[in-house]
């Protein structure tokens, strides 16, 4: 295992220890996150294409993970845009079907290796390569169907780490990415992602107020004069298009919500609901040039900026 594993095996541990003394995560249902009006409340809900989903869609990465991958599975006659996906440590897509599964049904060919140590971003890199050689084969479901100028990278945790990487190492082929719970520095070595190194496309930062030990909002002692160690800093140093949002009392592993704790890694509070409206609206308006999509987010006038229960420091540069 990487010092990244190890680190961030013991850095759960700890936070499992405290999340057991309180009890557990309590069971949630929908009522547990109200979407604001607009945009938010239009794209959490579920889209309007049916998903289909397969596991061990294709093989292999440089590690002989199989690839599983999420689509609308009526395809039709449109190019789609390509979303791919970094698990964390020691996590398998899986384990985020729900929001995978969402972000299909809202027109998103969604494909992710089983690998468990993304943070290189090397084999996300290589998922969209094997789609993309798929789509160029006469015989395959997605030929003459994806468009390859449409590219996202979505990423969790360590994957998170590995998305930005990813998109640093695409040649400009990643638009736009959404690093979620992307960890302080100090969790990674020699995979370390550099929001300066971002010299075009976008970035929309998600993390949960709770995930204060991995992921934290603010630079925390004795960590604030080491780096890039929170997702202020991150925010901070990169110079392309950007927004950032906190949701609030959401731990590192709600993402995983199918679609509430019941199945996910702990520590999770509530569920992968606040993770679907907002970052889907990102993706569509990043992606498919959505203009009521990217007006949510402008800064100044969005209403992802709007005084919110379920957000705190929201930011933005988009125009």
């Amino acid at each position: 295992m990487n010092r990244w594993g190890r680190v961030v095996r013991a850095a759960v541990s700890v936070l499992l220890i405290g999340w057991l003394a309180t009890g557990g995560s309590a069971q949630a249902d929908p009522a547990a996150y109200t979407p604001a009006d607009g945009v938010e409340s239009v794209y959490f809900q579920a889209g309007p294409s049916t998903v289909t989903e397969e596991i061990g869609f294709g093989c292999c990465d440089s590690t002989g993970a199989e690839y599983d991958i999420w689509y609308p599975s009526d395809l039709g006659a449109t190019r789609h845009p390509i979303v791919v996906w970094g698990n964390g440590t020691d996590a398998v897509p899986s384990q985020y079907a729900y929001l995978l599964r969402h972000l299909a049904s809202w027109g998103f060919v969604v494909i992710a290796t089983e690998n468990r140590q993304t943070g290189s971003g090397v084999d996300i890199l290589s998922s969209l390569t094997y789609l993309l050689d798929r789509a160029r084969d006469p015989s395959s479901v997605f030929f003459g169907r994806l468009d390859p100028t449409s590219v996202g990278a979505l990423g969790h945790s360590q994957g998170a780490n590995g998305v930005l990487n990813a998109m640093i190492n695409s040649a400009g082929a990643i638009k736009t990415a959404i690093p979620f719970e992307l960890p302080a520095r100090i969790w990674c070595s020699g995979t370390c992602a550099d929001t300066r190194s971002l010299s075009s496309g976008s970035l929309f930062l998600v993390n949960g107020s709770a995930d204060v030990f991995i992921s934290p909002s603010d630079q925390l002692r004795p960590w604030e004069s080491s780096g890039l160690q929170s997702n202020r800093a991150y925010y901070e140093a990169a110079t392309v298009t950007k927004a950032w949002g906190t949701l609030n009392g959401l731990n590192h592993n709600d993402i995983q919500g199918q679609p509430d704790c019941a199945r996910a890694s702990s520590p999770c509070t509530t569920g992968v609901y606040g993770y679907l409206g907002y970052p889907t609206a990102w993706l569509l308006a990043e992606l498919r040039g959505d203009i009521t999509a990217r007006s949510t987010f402008v800064a100044g006038t969005g209403r992802f900026l709007a005084p919110s229960p379920n957000w705190s420091n929201q930011t933005s540069t988009v125009h």
